[in-house]
């Protein structure tokens, strides 16, 4: 059972600031200025995160999902990613990508939910990170 998600706001700084440790403080704040972080919530505790910008200023990209470890495997990802997906469309964008290394269990569950491989990037001293694409 997944519980309310939203638009994070300067009161989910301090929890996002605990458990986010990709971004600096600085950018997640804008980030949250912006509306480009969902929180979820169950039972008025975080559970999970997702932060997105745009490619080349045209495409949502969603940077980070998160989910708690004590939370994982109950929908909490899926329902954060479904919420994205409906916000985005209702913003008129047509597609959505994303990304993950190709080591990461990840790659699975974007499958399962309908995105496709569109391409990679290889950093040095990195596994291949893989670019996944969804049309809305």
């Amino acid at each position: 059972m997944c519980g309310m998600i939203r638009y994070a706001d300067d009161n989910d700084f301090e929890s996002l600031t605990k458990y986010d440790t990709h971004i600096s403080e600085h950018d997640l704040k804008n980030s949250i200025a912006s509306r480009r972080v969902l929180a979820s919530y169950e039972n008025g505790a975080l559970v999970g995160w997702l932060r997105f910008n745009l490619f080349w200023d045209s495409i949502p990209f969603m940077n980070m999902l998160y989910v708690l470890s004590e939370h994982r495997g109950k929908g909490h990802g899926s329902a954060l990613v479904d919420f994205w997906e409906r916000e985005m469309l209702e913003s008129g964008y047509k597609m959505l990508l994303t990304s993950t290394l190709s080591n990461e269990r990840a790659q699975f569950f974007y499958r399962k939910k309908g995105y496709t491989d569109c391409g990679s990037l290889l950093l040095p001293h990195e596994p291949l990170e893989i670019i996944m694409l969804k049309a809305l």
